[in-house]
């Protein structure tokens, strides 16, 4: 492990201490009642909606967050990978599914888990519950010349912790597409991309994807670069070289506020302190509930990312033909300097 690898871990495990500590502090004092839990049972036999599945894990404690994915990817009987982790910041189990065929991978990612005292529905069940509705959907009929990848992971909210134990513990960072991690997915109508400062092939896919389904840039949809203080389990991977970006959804109408909100650093250090715009007026509070999910931001999450799927597939369908056009014209040359 490098020296720097070893400092930003330390200063992540001190960040996600303080994100734990901030939040137990602030919901101390909220008088919001608690959620009563849904039966995994009745979600399991109810409808599989991403607004349903958030009830999967909303009002559960983190270890019953991770028990319930679990148990729900056993009934969808679809193999999937675990993996468990245990270190000096904290313990952990990540879970993995892939379906499709190829030498690459679409890595989409959501975490499981929440901060104490909130009921983690937008932040983040509502991600989870797009990501296995989706699953439902592409196992029915798996991309042919792509992988993709849903990782459910521990321990975001602590420093990313369950995406840094699994790209130490398992990732083959070579056969990785892309990255994108699901945050804040169930309010708002424009999608935004962040953590995307520079320009890959990725983003461009990204881009072409969301245009694909009608949204407009700078319109619909939003690129923008490094967030600071917040962050999301795309940056375990970004560092390694990886094309790796954020995926959330905001309502247009408060851009102005939420630009002004998260690209300052001592305003997002005491969030906690201030008034927030939405969807960031929920997040890590008892006021976290299912009921501000938005049907409409959920279906527009999912088509987005049906879409993300399919034009990373067609990206790589087209690298393939150029591939090959290549070959042929470099074994004609190959050819024509025999003969002469």
């Amino acid at each position: 492990m490098s020296r720097a690898t070893s400092l930003r871990d330390v200063a992540l495990y001190l960040r996600g201490r303080l994100n734990t500590r901030l939040s137990q502090l602030a919901n101390a004092r909220d008088r919001t009642p608690p959620v009563v839990p849904a039966p995994i049972d009745e979600v399991i036999r109810g409808v599989r909606t991403p607004q349903a599945l958030s009830r999967l894990l909303e009002g559960r404690s983190n270890p019953e967050r991770e028990h319930a994915v679990a148990r729900y990817l056993r009934a969808l009987a679809v193999p999937f990978a675990a993996h468990r982790f245990a270190s000096a910041e904290g313990a952990g189990e990540n879970f993995g599914v892939d379906l499709g065929t190829g030498d690459r991978v679409l890595l989409l990612a959501a975490h499981h888990d929440a901060v104490p005292g909130s009921p983690g529905a937008n932040d983040n069940a509502a991600s989870v519950g797009l990501l296995l509705q989706l699953i439902e959907r592409l196992a029915v009929s798996p991309p042919a010349k792509l992988r993709v990848r849903f990782l459910f992971t521990a321990a975001e909210e602590r420093g990313y912790l369950g995406a840094r134990q699994y790209v130490l513990d398992n990732a083959n960072v070579s056969e990785l597409a892309g990255v994108l991690s699901l945050e804040l997915c169930g309010i708002g109508d424009s999608v935004v991309v962040w953590d995307a400062a520079e320009e890959t092939p990725f983003l461009r896919t990204v881009g072409a994807a969301l245009e694909g389904v009608g949204l407009r840039r700078d319109q619909g949809y939003h690129v923008v670069g490094r967030i600071p203080m917040f962050g999301s389990d795309h940056r375990a991977f970004a560092p390694l070289g990886v094309p790796a970006y954020g995926f959330t959804l905001v309502p247009s109408a408060n851009a102005d506020a939420l630009r002004q909100f998260v690209f300052s650093p001592l305003r997002s250090a005491f969030r906690h302190l201030i008034r927030r715009p939405v969807p960031f007026d929920t997040y890590h509070t008892p006021r976290d509930r299912g009921g501000t999910l938005e049907p409409p931001a959920l279906a527009l999450a999912l088509r987005a990312l049906e879409a993300e799927e399919t034009a990373a597939q067609r990206g790589l369908a087209r690298r393939d033909e150029d591939d090959d056009l290549t070959l042929a014209a470099d074994a004609e040359r190959i050819d024509g300097m025999g003969q002469a």
